[in-house]
């Protein structure tokens, strides 16, 4: 096997599951809100603590029951809204599905060589959650904002998995939903790949893995985003 890339490193929300707005559309209809108001209520809660919307949960600065209380609070200041947003983590996951093509390929990838691993901007309360839809014996290493303290787009957790990896930042690539994130990866001397299909991402990470070509069409070459 030649290649680019030696080791792949995955997100795990809307990549190993749909699409984000896909997931708060979903979870947002039981509880009568519209995502504009989550988002917002989120972004609230977030300032508060000088931090992202998600920012909050996944380093963590707040416990998720905190920040559902707060949550709430801002819902209702903001826009009038009662919504319970307890049990946050089981609500998110209610439902979830799995990419299985994606995490097929991953598979595919590892038995071929490739070092894959999970980077993911993660709560603690959905650990148990996520390992009931993938098998952590899928990824060589796990690097999970909620234990490392740093998240995406920050240098500081690619540079922790390559630390973890032993395979230098230029043959590392992250495959991510968020353009931030993946630009985050390149000025850490990355490659990133920014993910909205699944097919195109397949195409694009065999070529750079080295990984013979297979099917009919042509393979394209993901962009380098410069930052």
């Amino acid at each position: 096997m030649t290649g680019t890339v030696r080791a792949v490193w995955t997100d795990f929300r809307g990549v190993l599951t749909p699409p984000l707005p896909w997931a708060v559309e979903a979870f947002c209809r039981p509880l009568g809100l519209e995502p504009r108001m989550l988002h917002t209520a989120m972004r609230t809660v977030g300032k508060a603590y000088g931090a992202g919307s998600m920012e909050v949960l996944d380093t963590p600065l707040a416990t998720e029951e905190e920040w559902g209380r707060q949550v709430e609070a801002a819902l209702y200041d903001q826009f009038g809204v009662t919504a319970d947003m307890s049990n946050f983590a089981e609500r998110w996951f209610a439902d979830r599905r799995v990419n299985q093509p994606w995490i097929d390929e991953l598979r595919r990838l590892r038995s071929a060589g490739v070092f894959v691993g999970l980077l993911s901007n993660m709560p603690p309360g959905w650990d148990a959650y996520w390992r009931l839809m993938v098998p952590p014996e899928d990824f060589d290493d796990l690097v999970m904002s909620f234990q490392t303290g740093c998240r995406k787009p920050d240098k500081e957790i690619f540079d922790l998995a390559v630390e973890r990896s032993r395979i230098p930042a230029e043959q590392s690539l992250l495959a991510d939903d968020l353009a931030e994130n993946c630009e985050g990866a390149v000025r850490a001397g990355w490659h990133g790949l920014h993910f909205t299909d699944t097919e195109d991402a397949i195409r694009a990470l065999r070529e750079l893995c080295g990984i013979p070509r297979t099917g009919p069409g042509v393979t394209p070459t993901p962009e380098r985003i410069s930052s």
